[in-house]
């Protein structure tokens, strides 16, 4: 069997992931820090395998329908480098938009929830994958095939950001230069992601590039003072492997056929995560603007409360 260059680099990079792995989780039970846990890590191999087979099962079909659009590009890139930088960053921002999209609506939720359903963070947690992605990703890539970029090297650009999605699943501070932790995505901004603080709901979304969040209002850095908690807001009872892919449909399933209209249906399916007819529950954008409220009330308080103690003390007086 003959490898290409794009074969060894691909095997070359997982291989350098999967070794870093094994340096990760032996640190964490030299240190006793508990990143790791037997059923989790068990959990999160097995999403991957389901999530590869399925790749599998539509890789021809994935190849095809780029290759079929790249037919119709509307123009092409000669110069082979200024073809890979684009080719990256557009790569990147169709991601953050996919990845935007699994978080605001929730019949794409329900698929990527597996993703964020670990309690533990990890770099197996990177290989805890929206298992049914494979079956919709590619229609979010169709525009790069209308771009001039060829089928197999649309797939080997994915293949090498999701790479560097998977070093950033670490709770190991690494420290970084100001203009790269602008630049690109840490694992400082990661943590942020996969947290159930109210605050850091839908955050930082991006695979490589951290701009995207920056320039369209889904940027939260990650604050001393609010300790990321990792994990669902609301997690499942029964942790089994086919809970954890299926339970999402099951809870979205039982709220449509409570919806007392279709509409109210409709709105379930494609209205973010949270919604409700009768607000019973909430999104993250009504939760995050109630914790901002209660948290100007209390800094209000604070400082009416200082100026009351200058004012017992004498240290303030009226002028005018």
């Amino acid at each position: 069997m003959k490898y290409t260059g794009s074969d060894i680099s691909v095997i070359g990079l997982f291989g350098f992931v999967i070794v870093l792995t094994f340096v990760e989780m032996y640190f964490s039970y030299q240190h006793d820090r508990k990143l790791y846990t037997k059923r989790d890590t068990w959990t999160n191999i097995y999403l991957m395998t389901a999530a590869v087979v399925i790749n599998l099962g539509t890789k021809t079909f994935t190849f095809f329908l780029l290759a079929y659009c790249y037919q119709f590009r509307l123009f092409q890139i000669s110069n082979i480098w200024l073809y890979w930088l684009v080719l990256i960053l557009a790569q990147d921002f169709l991601y953050w938009f996919l990845h935007t999209v699994g978080h605001y609506v929730r019949f794409f939720w329900a698929m990527h929830v597996t993703h964020h359903s670990s309690e533990h963070f990890n770099l197996t947690t990177g290989f805890r994958s929206t298992v049914f992605e494979p079956l919709y990703r590619v229609f979010f890539y169709l525009p790069l095939a209308f771009m001039g970029f060829t089928a197999v090297d649309i797939l080997f650009a994915y293949l090498v950001t999701q790479i560097y999605g998977n070093l950033v699943h670490t709770q190991y501070n690494i420290k970084f230069p100001k203009w790269y932790e602008y630049i690109f995505v840490t694992p400082s901004h990661h943590r942020v992601h996969h947290a159930s603080n109210v605050r850091y709901l839908d955050k930082n979304m991006g695979m490589v590039l951290i701009l995207w969040d920056r320039w369209f209002g889904t940027f939260q850095e990650e604050l001393p003072e609010d300790v990321v908690k990792y994990g669902l807001t609301s997690q499942p009872t029964d942790t089994g492997p086919v809970n954890i892919i299926f339970h999402e449909f099951i809870a979205l399933t039982a709220d449509v056929k409570k919806a007392p209209n279709f509409m109210d249906k409709l709105k379930y399916i494609f209205n973010p995560p949270g919604w409700s007819h009768d607000g019973s529950t909430k999104i993250a954008k009504i939760m995050q603007q109630e914790l901002r409220e209660e948290e100007q009330k209390k800094y209000d308080e604070l400082q009416l409360q200082k100026v009351k103690g200058l004012n017992d003390r004498g240290e303030l007086s009226s002028t005018g």
